[in-house]
């Protein structure tokens, strides 16, 4: 049985995403193919048991059949590093990982192993992604994202690292490039990690669905209450934006799929983002006046009619600004600090068919919680896994991939 061990020089590089597309690779070859995660950072209950979210993924995908036990053998959950320092920790937890993976590489064709992080990830209790690799006699690949000279500098980094626990690097991969605005880059990519003795296996291209959440997961991830779901939570989100500025600075940074993080309290930005998303967007070139917060009992900001509440804009907006026409049409609100907005600013976020969604925590608690979102892949998401497996079955070189894989020792 051949075997592979997959890593990354960071989080959020695309491990996940490219394990996926390897394994539908894989198996598209007609080969037997086995999955586990031997150490894992997010934990959930799966059959009854505590397993690594990733593997529990890997498994609802393709149906596999190994128990959680066995693909996903030890997690850390919250406390367990201090734990493990402080000797409370007494098992061998090596030996758990090696009879997992005795017991998955009984039967099959190829194993594919999922590792944490980057190289030293897990160092702390003893299991870092190199000792692992090293521990089950597997080459490593590693994934870095797009980027000439950090993507080769973290490989290289993270390469030297696999060697010195005798772990051979069997290539690497770049996700997320844009290959539209850097023609030649796989080329350079090849040469600049030749120079290193490191196989290039392929490059992944940036796809925004592959990276963003949809309404759906952000409501999901928050926790929050919802005022408004919206014409479709299954919209994809195209970037996020914090509004912590006067609305007119808001507008510049906006467009249709932007989600935006704003105080509850916020009812200038809350209102002029509805006015925009009623009229497809502002032309606010010329307006004068205070930034203003008023509304009126239609819910609109001053001076705005109860249909479409448009003219406000100019008040809220404010001074002699100049902002592109179409600018600011949101794709939905978060309203963080458990603010409330008073029930006519409710009734304009209704009006503009607007997804909005109330939380208690304040914002930048709530915009690292969608940050996480933004990187991490659901089994629901049928339409982004789909993406994947394409993508990774037209650009990744599988064959290669196959030659570059090792025998488990006997």
């Amino acid at each position: 049985m051949r075997q592979v061990y997959l890593a990354a020089t960071g989080q959020n590089r695309g491990k996940t995403t490219t394990s996926i597309g390897l394994l539908d690779g894989f198996l598209r070859r007609g080969l037997d193919t086995r999955f586990m995660k031997p150490v894992g950072q997010r934990t959930i209950i799966e059959d009854g048991v505590p397993a690594d979210e990733d593997a529990v993924l890997v498994r609802n995908v393709f149906g596999l059949t190994d128990p959680m036990t066995v693909m996903s053998p030890v997690h850390i959950p919250r406390g367990f590093t201090k734990a493990y320092i402080n000797g409370e920790i007494v098992e061998d937890l090596g030996a758990r990982i090696q009879a997992a993976h005795t017991a998955v590489s009984r039967d099959g064709e190829i194993l594919l192993i999922e590792g944490t992080g980057h190289a030293g990830v897990g160092a702390v209790i003893g299991l870092s992604n190199a000792t692992v690799a090293a521990m089950l006699g597997a080459p490593a690949i590693i994934v870095s994202e797009g980027g000439v000279g950090r993507p080769i500098d973290e490989i290289v980094l993270n390469a030297s690292h696999f060697a010195s626990h005798g772990v051979r690097v069997a290539g690497a991969i770049v996700n997320k490039v844009d290959l539209d605005a850097q023609p030649g880059i796989v080329r350079t990519l090849e040469r600049g990690l030749a120079i290193h003795g490191i196989p290039l296996l392929g490059v992944l291209p940036y796809r925004p669905i592959l990276s963003n959440p949809t309404l759906a997961m952000i409501l999901e991830g928050v926790h929050g209450e919802t005022v408004h779901p919206g014409p479709d939570l299954d919209r994809v989100i195209g970037g996020v934006a914090i509004g912590a500025m006067e609305p007119v600075h808001m507008l510049e940074r906006i467009n249709p799929g932007t989600l935006v993080i704003v105080p509850g309290d916020r009812e200038d930005v809350i209102l002029t983002l509805t006015t925009a998303h009623l009229t497809g967007g502002l032309d606010v070139r010329g307006m004068r006046g205070p930034a203003a917060a008023a509304v009126d009992s239609s819910g609109a900001a001053p001076g705005a009619g109860a249909a479409t509440g448009a003219p406000g804009a100019e008040a809220a907006v404010g001074h002699s600004s100049r902002v592109a026409p179409g600018a600011g049409a949101a794709l939905g609100l978060v309203l963080t600090g458990g603010y409330r907005p008073r029930q006519a600013v409710l009734d304009a976020i209704r009006r503009a068919n607007l997804f909005a969604t109330i939380v208690p925590e304040d914002t930048y608690v709530v915009a690292s919680e969608v940050h996480d979102l933004l990187v991490k892949t659901h089994s629901a998401d049928a339409g982004k896994i789909e993406m994947i497996k394409a993508l990774v079955w037209e650009h990744l070189r599988i064959d290669r991939i196959l030659e570059a894989a090792g025998s488990i020792p006997g």
